[in-house]
């Protein structure tokens, strides 16, 4: 069964989503990165490439014939990823293929309407009786 994080408060959502991709990058781990605004998505990408001078990390959009053989995947549609590990979700709403992947960690900003969609999504997992966890990033 998929085990959920929340990882709220996030000063900036995209920024941390590539703080979070990093991280399990360097632990060997292979993460699928969904977000349904394609325009976000996209910036994320971007991001991805300039956050960190030191880093490189190798990701591609999901559909892509490399997919296979790249740890980090990039997506704004439900499809099948070569690999399910964990799922980070950028977005709004909730992955229609969660339950796919051994993890799902929604980052959630400190505003006031994503931490009002986020509490609908806590609901859903809960109500379906995944093992949650939470994580203030107020408090790190």
């Amino acid at each position: 069964m998929t085990r959920v994080d929340f990882h709220f408060n996030a000063p900036d959502k995209l920024h941390y989503g590539c703080r979070l991709v990093r991280k399990i990058y360097r632990a060997g781990g292979k993460v699928l990165v969904w977000c349904e605004d394609a325009v976000a998505l996209a910036r994320f990408d971007q991001m991805l490439w300039t956050f960190s001078e030191q880093d490189f990390i190798p990701h591609v959009a999901a559909g892509d014939p490399l997919a296979p053989e790249t740890p980090v995947l990039l997506t704004a549609e439900a499809l099948e990823a070569p690999h399910h590990e964990v799922l980070v979700n950028l977005g709004v709403q909730t992955p229609p293929m969660f339950s796919r992947f051994d993890r799902l960690i929604e980052v959630v900003a400190s505003e006031d309407a994503d931490r009002a969609l986020a509490r609908e999504r806590w609901r859903f997992y809960k109500d379906r009786g995944y093992p949650m966890n939470s994580h203030d990033l107020g408090n790190a």
